[in-house]
């Protein structure tokens, strides 16, 4: 399932904003808004992706979320030849405000 931007400005709050690292310097946007996840398109229904974690921190600095997260699932088990886990790898870290992001930075596309 997906949100827009647009959508996501009517929002008073965010539960969570989870930043997916889906391959070498390339991420994507999640939110979990009412207990559901959600993707985030630009607003029109494109999925947000950027190369760099901290335009998507910009992006987000004008809305209030009770927490930010970087996840990450890896491909370790399958490049090395490992049968398939039953359970899951993904790592999710806590990835705090750190005031760095600005209006220099790369904005997400």
């Amino acid at each position: 399932m997906t949100i827009s931007l647009r959508q996501l400005k009517k929002r008073k709050t965010l539960d969570k904003v989870i930043i997916h690292s889906l391959d070498l310097c390339l991420y994507q946007a999640s939110v979990l808004v009412e207990g559901e996840e959600q993707f985030v398109t630009d607003n029109h229904g494109k999925l947000l992706r950027s190369h760099n974690v901290l335009a998507f921190q910009a992006m987000f600095e004008p809305f209030a979320v009770k927490a930010f997260v970087m996840r990450h699932q890896s491909a370790y088990d399958e490049m090395v030849g490992q049968p398939v886990r039953q359970g899951s790898n993904v790592l999710e870290v806590p990835f705090g405000n750190n005031r760095l992001a600005s209006d220099s930075l790369p904005t997400v596309h």
